[in-house]
């Protein structure tokens, strides 16, 4: 059968099935005519229903995305966006949660080089003047600056805090051990495990002294330690060392309860100072301000910082004042929480620290005898803290061992000391303590001595300072929420210049 034969039956079979009386074969070379029933009624409808829901789906996205942009330009708008207390409601609807907000880290602390001991750089911090900055240590990353302030500016902050009035630095005897052994909830075998660093189930003095300095409280020597043994009857077979046994029969505050009864004196403190604060804000004093704002130019770090970080902390010493070796900063644990940015964190934490990134030290007078600032462990090859306390040498004693300390800087009128208390976590933002920032204030042997302290706080979590920042900065345009946040001064060139 040829082709032509197979396509007429076909024909013939299709006329069949649509109902059309007439069913002879038809020639080949005839034209159907095409009814509406027909297939080419039915492809041309397809085709226009096809095009018809494409247009009312491109229709329908049109609107959608006109309706999106109105949404979004309601800020901007004059005529139609909402007024007063609608606006700020329908602003603040919008806005994400603080605590759910997060924040891209495109900024990064400018930390500045020590190079090497002696290393000098010039830096430029008031007009028509140029400073010396030398490098003093590497660890911890320190430097000094003669002549930071004026003899003008040191009479003056030192008569804004007398006029302010002082106040003592440290209460005589610290009290509510009982409570904070209540909120930590060990067991008396806990607590000796954990005081027990070598852990050969023994507490040496070193150990106990170690953990008593933790706060900010009584400075016990080993002497003192010795004398409280026996007053309590811990000690009983003498050898200096307390077992489990013995330790179980101390209550929580047995010492400082002890203490108490026997007197306390000023020199024992871990502080014997008064200090007040001064506000450096808009409205302050123009030397304090002044002040502020030259440490700003000199740590190259952004005026925000600067700005929201604490007051200036001014202290006096009188003729035997001290401060034992401390570190301005705690360490900060997923557990701590940094005092700064505590309520801005919005979690419940049992400890909190005062994260200080950078402290500024400037001595306000030069005292006659006694007063150095000393870093026990500066530039040490290691940091051991048991190793502090060796064959009755404490080097965070300083009304004693003050002379055995690697550096020790004297105090001189309007000059100024500033250290790192961080290291650098490598990507331009707050990594863990610098533990060789260890300092004290030495013994004041004769004459008064003032300084005032100025600290730097960073949190060392950045979403954390992110949004203290946001929260107490409280700009209205919520698109510039993120510009707010630790936004350097780019256009300024460097002020630092080596020698």
């Amino acid at each position: 059968m040829k082709m032509s034969d197979h396509q007429e039956i076909a024909d013939a079979e299709d006329a069949r099935l649509s109902g059309n009386p007439t069913s002879p074969l038809r020639p080949t070379g005839d034209r159907l005519p095409c009814h509406k029933s027909s297939v080419c009624s039915r492809s041309y409808f397809v085709v226009v229903m096809v095009f018809f829901h494409v247009y009312i789906i491109n229709v329908i996205a049109l609107l959608f995305y006109v309706h999106y942009n109105s949404g979004q330009e309601d800020g901007s708008r004059g005529g139609d966006a909402p007024s007063g207390g609608d606006r700020q409601q329908h602003q603040e609807q919008r806005r994400p949660a603080p605590s759910q907000q997060h924040f891209v880290r495109d900024v990064s602390l400018t930390r500045i080089e020590g190079i090497r001991v002696g290393h000098v750089q010039k830096v430029s911090l008031v007009p028509d003047k140029v400073h010396e900055m030398r490098t003093l240590s590497l660890k911890p990353l320190l430097f000094e600056i003669p002549d930071f302030l004026s003899e003008d500016e040191c009479r003056v902050v030192m008569q804004l805090a007398q006029l302010k009035g002082l106040m003592e630095s440290q209460l005589m005897v610290q009290e509510g051990q009982e409570e904070l052994a209540k909120e930590l909830d060990l067991s008396p075998e806990e607590i000796f495990n954990l005081l027990d660093i070598n852990q050969d189930e023994q507490l040496q003095l070193h150990e106990i002294l170690t953990h008593s300095r933790v706060r900010d409280g009584i400075w016990l020597t080993p002497e003192n330690l010795q004398e409280i043994y026996e007053g309590l009857k811990a000690d009983k077979d003498g050898d200096g060392l307390l077992s489990l046994e013995e330790f179980r029969l101390l209550s929580s505050d047995a010492f400082q309860r002890f203490l108490l009864q026997r007197g306390v004196k000023r020199s024992q403190l871990v502080r014997n100072s008064r200090h007040t604060w001064l506000y450096q804000g808009k409205g302050a004093h123009r030397v304090l301000q002044e002040i502020k704002e030259r440490v700003t130019r000199l740590t190259r770090l952004p005026s925000a910082l600067v700005d929201l970080s604490e007051p200036l902390q001014v202290v006096r010493y009188e003729e035997g004042g001290h401060y034992h070796a401390h570190h301005d900063s705690g360490p900060v644990y997923p557990e701590t929480a940094c005092t700064h940015t505590r309520l801005a964190a919005n979690t419940s934490t049992p400890f909190e620290t005062s994260c200080r990134y950078i402290t500024v030290l400037f001595y306000l007078n030069s005292v006659d005898g006694g007063g150095e600032t000393a870093f026990p462990v500066a530039d040490n090859r290691t940091y051991d803290e048991v190793s502090l306390i060796q064959n009755d040498v404490d080097l965070m004693d300083t009304r004693r061992n003050c002379d055995k300390s690697n550096l020790r800087v004297k105090p001189t009128k309007g000059m100024a000391v500033f250290w790192y208390n961080y290291l650098s976590d490598g990507k331009g933002w707050v990594g863990e303590q610098d533990e060789y920032a260890l300092h004290g204030g030495c013994v004041v042997t004769r004459g008064t001595k003032w300084v005032a302290n100025k600290w730097i706080n960073v949190d060392p979590d950045y979403q954390r300072q992110a949004r203290f920042q946001q929260l107490v900065t409280q700009l209205p345009d919520e698109d510039n929420d993120e510009d707010l946040i630790l936004n350097a001064d780019a256009q300024n060139p460097s002020i630092h210049q080596d020698l």
